[in-house]
């Protein structure tokens, strides 16, 4: 049990109206994020029963007979860890059939099964996911944010928040994993997630993919953390490796399948042309990213060039994460052109409004720094709803039509 039970999880209200009105509810994300906790807390003030195929003899029961394990499944039943007995999916989806009552199974998955067409095709329409997140900001400090909101009203009134100075450094190296916070002495949390690696290595690594030399990936996972927030480029990923560029890509897609990395598409528009096309690669946790490289605070603060590249990762997996539990539903993007005009982070809201923010680890903001952000904003048309440039200054200033200058701390703050 992870120490995630102190924080309040956004995405309970989500889960259990879910559980309302579907059959069957995957929740998934990182080992370790939290996923166990928010599904017993939910199950058992709901009267589920909880299994995990963490156990080696319910797990080897599962396979030895689907069909069996599952019809003898109680009415209401949590299965965690649900990627290591893919088996199981056919015989769910034949009892759901049978019978289409919601909140029959709650399942948890430590590796996206939407990447295994197999697995996600015998569910459709009869299971809603959800994706769980390592902790927000906001969930850590237990404030309800308002960021998303403003963004899309264009509103930001001139206000002070908090400059973060040195501790901004310290919450990029945290991260949001819930064990590794429960450690105050940063070595014993680096410590932690050293443990991580090699645990996800070992099991679920093994579990998804017949791979030959699994030595290769905690290594890829570094040279991955020194290029968070750049183009994603395989030909540099493999690099330091005697392993051919198709390789490479396929031990991506699996740290992207773990929830390790991910790749943000490039967003495009007909009325601009010179775009980038390249996806963007983020750690899936700034703190994991930092633990790799085996960066502390005070190695951050005087590396302006990687504080820079893993502040990026930290907004953007922070906005992703308040994106998770709210009601509309965003899709992300990053915009370059080839002038090297760019845009860190663009939000798309359903198929209407438009965003942008781009990230700053200074403290002042120049008319300059909106260069990205007035291409989008012509790109976009009538759909741009406002351009945000976070920094750590302490004060929210408009600086021309839907633009502002908006201090990092306001990302999570009331």
């Amino acid at each position: 049990m992870t120490a995630s039970h102190n924080y309040p999880r956004f995405s309970k209200k989500r889960l259990i109206e879910a559980l309302g009105d579907t059959p069957a509810v995957l929740l998934h994300g990182p080992r370790q994020c939290g996923k166990t906790t928010l599904a017993r807390q939910v199950g058992d003030e709901a009267g589920f029963e909880y299994f995990s195929f963490d156990d080696a003899n319910l797990l080897t029961a599962a396979k030895a007979d689907p069909m069996g394990f599952v019809a003898d499944l109680p009415g209401k039943t949590v299965l965690d860890e649900i990627q290591r007995a893919p088996e199981l999916f056919a015989p769910l989806k034949a009892l759901i059939d049978k019978d289409r009552k919601p909140g029959r199974v709650l399942l948890t998955g430590s590796a996206n099964v939407l990447l295994a067409p197999k697995l996600s095709d015998s569910l459709a329409g009869r299971m809603e996911i959800i994706r769980l997140h390592p902790l927000a900001r906001c969930e850590i400090g237990g404030t309800d944010p308002k960021f998303l909101d403003r963004l899309f009203s264009g509103r930001f009134k001139l206000e002070k928040h908090m400059r973060l100075g040195p501790k901004l450094a310290e919450l990029v190296v945290a991260g949001g994993y819930p064990a590794a916070l429960s450690r105050q002495e940063p070595r014993r949390r680096r410590e932690w997630y050293r443990n991580y690696l090699e645990a996800l290595v070992q099991r679920d690594a093994r579990d998804l993919a017949r791979i030959n030399s699994l030595e290769v990936l905690p290594k890829l996972l570094g040279v991955a953390a020194g290029q968070t927030a750049r183009l994603m480029n395989i030909s540099d990923l493999s690099a330091p490796f005697q392993l051919s560029r198709p390789t490479i890509r396929e031990y991506a897609t699996l740290l992207e399948r773990l929830f390790l990395i991910e790749a943000l598409p490039p967003w495009h528009s007909n009325r601009l042309n010179r775009l980038i096309k390249t996806p963007k690669l983020h750690m899936g946790d700034s703190g994991l990213a930092a633990a790799l490289l085996g960066a502390d605070a005070q190695a951050l603060t005087q590396d302006r060039t990687l504080l820079g590249q893993l502040l990026e990762t930290f907004v953007f997996q922070e906005l992703r994460r308040q994106a998770s539990w709210h009601e509309e539903a965003f899709a992300f993007h990053h915009f370059r052109d080839k002038d090297q005009d760019e845009v860190d982070v663009v939000i798309e809201k359903g198929a209407g409004a438009l965003a942008g923010v781009e990230v700053k680890a200074s403290s002042t903001v120049t008319s300059k720094d909106f260069r990205g952000l007035r291409k989008l904003r012509s790109g976009a048309g009538k759909r741009f709803a406002a351009g945000v440039v976070l920094y750590d200054g302490e004060t929210t200033v408009r600086f021309e039509e839907a633009l502002f200058a908006v201090p990092i701390s306001a990302l999570w703050g009331d």
